[in-house]
């Protein structure tokens, strides 16, 4: 099976490693010369997530490119606790979730996917699709491939939302917790690492989009004025080292035909901290689903109908996390008020679906092949 991947980041990656496990002849195929994205932006994988990349042989890896969090703190503006429970999984769940920068986590799937024997053309932006028996649309929120299947398709929309991140120095906090401050104009997160840095990401509620690149450090520390300890922490940073716009996409009806699947943002961009996790389990799934089917037609009705679902209900919890960080101010106290109790007695129970969730396995790794070898 002659399968060609649009898109060379966590989902084109991922795609390739596990299509490679069912033995397939993988070509990926990637626009930038280095899809990994700026150094500055950072992403957790919660217990989900890091069950996925087991199923890619990728685990260990990933482990030590990044560190464990093994708490999520949620905070008011003012200071008051709202909530401490487990980050990304069931308090007994041993698989802590790990924070690391999104370029190691797509170098690391990348060269994973290049031992395994598939082929990675980077700086090469197709203007058609290539012959081949399945192509997997991975090329993020403003697919092409989407387009192509569907020129009637949704286009992404800004969400009202920007993030600007950076890392701070000589601050002295414990590391091991995810904090996330509810500010006024937005939310503020924060992990001191290991290494004595503090790992920041200012999500910023705006009606028009901003010019990303006049925002500095200066400018952020106006915005969450009223917020002491984001203030103190973007004080202690040097630069702002990533900043984007947020998008939204409207449902995606068409994620399908008889030889073309989309999949991660293409399909379903969800955003709330489970970008990479639904691209690494939609790409375990769809090997899975080929390797079990009687066909390539077979197989993506019925990837699509297991993995709609669940990508419906996180597109869901993703927009009711973005309101409670765009909340006006009686929202917020009311929010303030309920918070508490939720995190004390439903959270868990409330995201257990999302965090228990458990793929499986695919084949075992199949005897690599030369990427010169892969017919293009």
């Amino acid at each position: 099976m002659q399968i060609v991947v649009v898109g060379g980041g966590v989902a084109g990656a991922a795609s390739a490693i596990a299509l490679r496990r069912i033995g397939a002849e993988v070509t990926v195929y990637e626009a930038y010369e280095d899809p990994a994205g700026p150094v500055g932006s950072f992403l957790s994988l919660a217990a989900n997530a890091l069950r996925g990349v087991d199923a890619l042989g990728c685990l260990a890896e990933i482990q030590r490119a990044g560190f464990a969090v093994a708490r999520q703190r949620m905070w008011a503006g003012n200071g008051k606790l709202l909530g401490d429970v487990a980050r990304g999984r069931r308090a007994e769940d041993p698989l802590h979730s790990v924070t690391l920068w999104r370029a190691d986590l797509v170098r690391i799937l990348r060269a994973a996917a290049e031992r395994a024997g598939a082929r990675i053309i980077t700086g090469h932006r197709l203007t058609e699709i290539p012959v081949a028996d399945l192509v997997v649309g991975a090329d993020g929120i403003w697919s092409a491939t989407r387009r192509t299947l569907d020129p009637a398709a949704p286009e992404p929309a800004y969400a009202g939302l920007y993030t600007v991140s950076g890392v701070s120095y000589d601050l002295k906090m414990e590391p091991g917790a995810f904090n996330m401050i509810f500010a006024r104009r937005g939310a503020f997160i924060y992990l001191p690492a290991p290494d004595g840095t503090v790992w920041w990401s200012a999500q910023i509620a705006a009606p028009q989009q901003p010019d990303l690149a006049a925002i500095g450090l200066a400018d952020l520390a106006a915005l969450f004025g009223t917020e002491k300890q984001a203030v103190s922490v973007l004080r202690a940073a040097r630069d702002v080292s990533g900043a984007t716009l947020n998008h939204v996409l409207a449902p995606v009806a068409t994620r399908h035909d008889d030889r073309t699947v989309l999949i991660g943002d293409a399909a379903h961009p969800v955003g709330a901290g489970q970008g990479a996790a639904m691209a690494i389990e939609d790409a375990v799934a769809l090997a899975q689903q080929l390797d079990h089917a009687a066909t390539i037609p077979a197989a993506l009705g019925s990837f699509d109908e297991i993995r709609r679902a669940r990508t419906d209900k996180m597109v869901k919890s993703a927009s009711a996390n973005r309101d409670a960080k765009t909340a006006g101010p009686i929202a917020a106290r009311v929010r303030n008020l309920v918070m508490p109790l939720f995190f004390s007695r439903f959270y868990e129970k409330a995201t257990g679906w999302l965090y228990d969730y458990d793929l499986g396995t695919l084949p075992a790794p199949t005897r690599p092949v030369s990427p010169t070898d892969v017919p293009i």
